[in-house]
């Protein structure tokens, strides 16, 4: 029972660090594109530039998009979550089996 817990409490903990992230990335995504957007312009001279670049390296690296992952809402599992329902593959085939999603059905049947 213990270990199930522990399971759970870890899941959430991913969760919910993956949804500061996400606020992270939304509230610094404006000032982001603004600085990459003007780094990549030429005619700026270089020592403005330099600054932007400074002020890009200067926000939180977890306002980046590329470190925002999807995860499973139940487990916190990264890898093979359907975006449409937030679930793993794992808990999806277990969840249609037992059939609680709508209008899911195995194919074979």
């Amino acid at each position: 029972m213990r270990e199930i817990l522990s399971k759970r409490f870890v899941s959430e903990k991913r969760n919910i660090r993956d949804h500061k992230r996400r606020l992270l990335v939304t509230k610094c995504e404006l000032k982001r594109k603004l600085c990459k957007a003007f780094c990549k312009y030429s005619d700026l001279p270089s020592d403005m530039q330099d600054k932007l670049h400074y002020k890009l390296s200067k926000l939180p690296r977890n306002s980046s998009f590329a470190r925002v992952r999807n995860r499973c809402i139940s487990t916190g599992r990264p890898r093979s979550v359907y975006e449409f329902f937030r679930i793993s593959r794992i808990v999806f085939r277990g969840l249609a089996s037992r059939g609680p999603l709508m209008g899911i059905k195995k194919s074979s049947w």
